[in-house]
């Protein structure tokens, strides 16, 4: 079994899914089907197969949560005492080719959201911040090109 790291924060967002999903959703996918049943003949109930359909997304959304937390190494970025850049790390970085400052948090894949600075540990630039430390330059090869970072502050917590 692969592990795979995640943050304590990224582990207890799956775990509130995953408890919503196992009762209110559940629950309003039951009612669903109960009220698509009192309409008469299934063959022809589009309520009933729609409900159906959306018991089966629910369940695999359910499955695919409690796979990913069995398999989670939970990595806790505040116990991370380290200069270089790992897992965790809290980085902010000049792009050298358009002369702005970028932040960016280096978290598991599940956990990534570009839109809130997060980038998997997998991406192409967390692979070339990985092992730097502040004041070095990282080489990031993007489908887009190269670009070049300098690694201004890195923290953890």
């Amino acid at each position: 079994m692969q592990r795979v790291p995640m943050t304590k924060q990224g582990a207890e967002s799956l775990r509130q899914e995953l408890a919503g999903l196992k009762s209110e959703k559940r629950h309003q996918i039951v009612a669903a089907i109960e009220e698509a049943r009192a309409h008469g003949d299934l063959s022809e109930n589009a309520e009933y197969h729609a409900a159906k359909e959306e018991q089966g997304l629910n369940e695999s959304r359910i499955a695919s949560i409690e796979d990913r937390l069995a398999r989670a190494q939970v990595i806790d970025p505040a116990s991370i005492h380290v200069q270089n850049i790992v897992f965790g790390a809290k980085v902010t970085l000049l792009d050298l080719d358009k002369d702005t400052e970028v932040h960016y948090f280096i978290v598991g894949e599940n956990e990534a959201n570009i839109d809130q600075g997060k980038i998997s540990i997998t991406s192409p630039v967390a692979r070339a911040l990985i092992g730097k430390e502040e004041g070095d330059v990282a080489t990031v090869h993007a489908p887009s090109g190269d670009r070049e970072y300098e690694i201004i502050e890195v923290r953890y917590g």
